[in-house]
């Protein structure tokens, strides 16, 4: 299990975003993490252990903006590890993923993946979903298509 929160609006959305993963901490306690968009890009933040880790965290490298996803683990692929935790960049950072589930052919998509050079810095198979969509947005944009 895992438990995923999203904000998008007109207050910042890391209170927010923390206060909502202390209620979903029951659905995953070994790490958690927030990404924040606001005009810097994105910006993730994530921590093995509690939430009050990850807000801990973020009280020392703070991140506000108005959009923004959270996600707490029980962990499915990878160790419990800061790069595992969740939320994943996909391609140079233009995708956030955070996942509850198993990709069953992860393995296959990361090998594929890894041969047209994205660099995977996870052991999880979320990580290879947040390549995977961006390679496909990469595409659509050579293509042309809108």
């Amino acid at each position: 299990m895992c438990g995923i929160v999203g904000y998008v609006g007109h207050r910042d959305a890391t209170d927010i975003l923390l206060e909502g993963l202390r209620r979903l901490e029951y659905r995953g306690y070994d790490s958690s993490g927030i990404a924040i968009q606001n005009e810097d890009g994105v910006l993730v933040r994530k921590k093995v252990g509690r939430v009050s880790e990850l807000a801990a965290l973020v009280n020392m490298k703070p991140v506000s903006g108005s959009i923004g996803i959270g996600h707490t683990r029980w962990a499915t692929h990878g160790g419990i590890t800061d790069e595992n935790s969740h939320p994943h960049l996909g391609g140079n950072g233009e995708v956030v993923v955070v996942h509850n589930g198993v990709i069953e052919n992860y393995s296959l998509l990361k090998e594929k993946l890894t041969a047209l050079g994205f660099v995977f810095r996870s052991s999880t198979d979320t990580e290879v979903v947040a390549h995977l969509i961006a390679h496909h947005l990469e595409e659509q944009i050579r293509l042309g298509a809108d």
